[in-house]
């Protein structure tokens, strides 16, 4: 009872500045809330209600209210009583809820169990956990996310599609239907090891390598994108990246193998180096190249090993920080990139998952002419020794802050830690792409 009192308040609160345009239906709805707002009369409803005034309002108009809200919200707002959750089920079951969400963090964290996702919300400023179905979402590798659903690996290196506010796990072809991969069997008859081929489709780069199960990931994948119409009813397109020197397969809702497209290798958004690029496309469907500009953070330059690491370009565990962002527009018909040194009243979202660009006017909380930003190894998965690169960058002048202070990860980091294990992934970490449910 406590919890839903809770939640009507703090619901009621956020639907008090969305009723306006509605008035009009819930006036000819309800007409004896009209006479009392006639009459100037002071009501005072009792602590629950909003479920008092819920059964006088028609769930169709219930519904174009919980339209305007964020999904925290409307989850909120589904709580209070019978009619709310009926309002709040028609929304989604019906594909009538459009409206743009603010992205949010999302990580895993160390002090909580192993099957817990940590969503962190831009807007609110607080975290939301979500417990997740087996494989342990800790255990996985984060590939890529887009569209609301995030690609992982498990310890077997096989893929999975989830979206972590529903729950729902889809099992994407098994990784011995990558050409590159091939199973190698026990005699018993079970996958004991994997051979990685090194052919891109003109030639071999080297001689094929054995992996363990939970090792060939890290040397595999590099980045997965979904593309969906309804991944839930199989209307999905998941296209990777992977190795060797990023070549692509894709496949489709209900396929059993990935498709290899030969011969295709750099097919990434980040190039070899510091910088790394992407690929966005604007509100205004304008397309735009971002570089992003990265070097051992200022922390770590006084570090006697650094000089060392550099020298045998072995990074891992050097803590880096985003030096420069450079911003172009691409004129497709010119074929042409123009240098822009201004977002206007646009803010981007960069990181290991689908870059995407947003209008700051409809997220009030967020920054425009902004960046918010999370680690992209283009060297491939993450681990636990990185330090990360996580913060807003302000283009106007190339200066960045903490997203989250103290960092809600993990505790700090020592300044030379030891190279883990191939298997030892770092906590899972990126934003949520704005469509959350699908």
């Amino acid at each position: 009872m406590e919890m839903c009192i809770r939640a009507g308040m703090t619901s009621l609160r956020c639907l008090c500045c969305l009723l306006l345009p509605t008035l009009p239906k819930i006036f000819a709805a309800s007409p004896n809330l009209l006479k009392t707002f006639q009459r100037d009369e002071h009501v005072h409803p009792p602590l629950m209600g909003a479920a008092t005034m819920s059964s006088e309002l028609p769930v169709d108009i219930l519904v174009d209210i919980f339209a305007h809200l964020e999904i925290p919200d409307l989850a909120r707002a589904g709580c209070v009583c019978s009619s709310w959750l009926a309002a709040f089920s028609s929304l989604r079951s019906h594909g009538r809820y459009r409206r743009p969400q603010t992205p949010c963090l999302l990580y895993t964290s160390e002090s909580d169990g192993d099957n817990i996702a940590c969503l962190y919300s831009l807007a609110e400023k607080r975290v939301y956990k979500l417990p997740l179905p087996d494989p342990p979402i800790r255990d996985r590798y984060l590939i890529g996310s887009s569209n609301g659903w995030l690609v992982t690996a498990d310890e077997r290196s096989e893929l999975h599609m989830v979206n972590p506010i529903t729950g729902e796990l889809i099992a994407l072809p098994s990784v011995t239907t990558i050409e590159q991969v091939k199973p190698i069997f026990d005699d018993s008859g079970a996958v004991r090891e994997y051979e990685f081929s090194q052919y891109y489709g003109e030639e071999e780069i080297s001689c094929p390598s054995i992996h363990a199960l939970d090792e060939l990931r890290d040397y595999l994948y590099e980045k997965a994108f979904v593309f969906s119409a309804d991944p839930s009813l199989g209307g999905y397109i998941v296209v990777l990246i992977h190795g060797p020197i990023g070549q692509l397969s894709f496949a489709k809702g209900g396929d059993r193998s990935w498709t290899w497209l030969p011969p295709s290798v750099y097919y990434e958004d980040c190039l070899h180096g510091w910088s790394i690029l992407y690929i966005v496309q604007a509100p205004s469907s304008d397309l735009l190249l971002v570089w992003r500009d990265q070097d051992v953070a200022a922390v770590a330059a006084e570090d006697d090993d650094v000089q060392e690491v550099v020298e045998t370009r072995d990074y891992s565990g050097i803590p880096l920080e985003t030096r420069k962002i450079m911003v172009y527009k691409i004129d497709m018909d010119a074929q042409e990139l123009a240098e822009t040194d201004s977002l206007q009243e646009c803010v981007l979202f960069l990181g290991l998952g689908q870059s995407h660009c947003q209008c700051a006017e409809e997220y009030p909380q967020l920054k425009a002419n902004h960046v918010c930003m999370t680690d992209d190894d283009q060297c491939g998965a993450l681990r636990k020794s990185n330090r990360r690169d996580v913060s807003v960058f302000n283009l106007e002048n190339n200066s960045t802050e903490e997203i989250v202070s103290p960092p809600l990860w993990s505790p700090p980091v020592p300044r030379s830690p030891p190279s883990p294990p191939p298997s030892s992934p770092l906590p899972l970490l990126d934003f949520l792409s704005p469509e959350l449910l699908g």
